[in-house]
């Protein structure tokens, strides 16, 4: 089998193929399988402050739910449960110390000092390294994208400032000039940056007059936008660039590599195809490697973005003017009727 080793965060990993953040790395057992499969790392499921803030208030209900009666009728040590986010933080470091492989905790807050806080609290657990999740829906028209991005990058610069382990990004693709945001991010301290987050939308069910949120998994054609902007941004930024989103097989964890990528995320392929499919993935990756006659995945990294290829134009929207131009090439896939 070729080396299918690379670095990523300034971690060693044992192939390029990390479980990212879903409920399947929430659970200790499964995180094994995941490792035993070959996965290089394993991201945890997501700290969202909305979870820190529920902590925070039900402790506060503990404490005052007896504060009515009388001293006499309570003990002085009243039955504190660990809650929401302590025991998140007790699980990754028991993670943490039951694997061999990296554990990224990841983290999704929205106030500056919660971001802070629990940043700190997750490099107290022992991981190697955090994820970010920025993302930003402004309810209200006056706030600009210039500030958004203005107040994300400040908040990317005092954490990476405020702990030692590497930082890398998670972001979404509803900014104006990703590619200006995230030179500014690799400018801010970041070590990676993971393109692209899959977010929950909203929907409604029209027969019960009830909004619902529908899990929906990626499919294949979704490595398409992750796959543009790893080729855009390879050898543009000093951090590293893991792929994510659309990412089933191993056709589409080599074309991330040829485009730049250091390494891919993987969840909805878990979900449909089981944890075992890393296995798969990563022997279909060491077959097509020795047909080519690779031996590592240094040896075609980056080979086919933006600056190695012919077409300087197959990364940007010019190549769709192209496209439009000699409509034969649109046609020449098409099925005949």
């Amino acid at each position: 089998m070729g080396d299918l080793k690379t670095r990523y965060l300034g971690l060693d990993l044992s192939g390029p193929v990390i479980a990212g953040a879903s409920s399947l790395t929430a659970d200790l057992e499964t995180i094994r399988r995941i490792e035993a499969a070959g996965a290089g790392a394993v991201v945890t499921k997501s700290l969202f402050e909305e979870e820190i803030q529920l902590q925070r208030f039900k402790m506060e209900e503990d404490r005052e739910k007896f504060s009515y009666r009388h001293p006499e009728m309570i003990t002085i040590f009243p039955q504190l449960e660990h809650r929401g986010p302590t025991e998140h933080l007790y699980w990754v470091e028991k993670t943490r110390k039951a694997l061999s492989i990296p554990l990224i905790a990841s983290l999704n807050a929205v106030e500056e000092e919660t971001w802070l806080d629990y940043a700190r609290q997750l490099e107290e657990t022992g991981v190697d390294a955090l994820e970010l999740n920025l993302y930003a829906a402004p309810e209200k028209a006056r706030r600009s994208g210039r500030e958004l991005e203005e107040e994300q990058t400040t908040l990317v610069e005092k954490i990476t400032a405020a702990i030692s382990i590497p930082v890398s990004v998670k972001l979404s693709f509803f900014y104006t000039s990703p590619v200006h945001f995230i030179s500014r991010l690799d400018r801010a301290g970041i070590r990676g940056l993971v393109l692209f987050n899959r977010l929950f939308q909203p929907d409604i069910d029209i027969f019960n007059l009830e909004n619902t949120f529908t899990y929906h998994l990626s499919d294949r054609s979704d490595h398409r936008l992750p796959l543009k902007f790893t080729g855009l941004l390879s050898g543009e930024i000093q951090g590293d660039i893991c792929s994510s989103t659309g990412i089933f097989e191993a056709e589409d964890l080599i074309k991330m590599v040829l485009a730049g990528a250091a390494a891919v995320q993987v969840v909805s392929t878990l979900y449909r195809n089981g944890v075992d499919h890393i296995r798969k993935i990563n022997s279909e990756l060491a077959a097509w490697m020795k047909e080519k006659g690779y031996s590592s995945l240094m040896d075609f990294r980056g080979q086919m973005n933006r600056q190695n290829i012919r077409d300087p134009w197959v990364y940007t929207r010019a190549q769709y003017v192209k496209m439009l131009m000699n409509p034969r090439e649109l046609l020449k896939n098409v099925p005949a009727p």
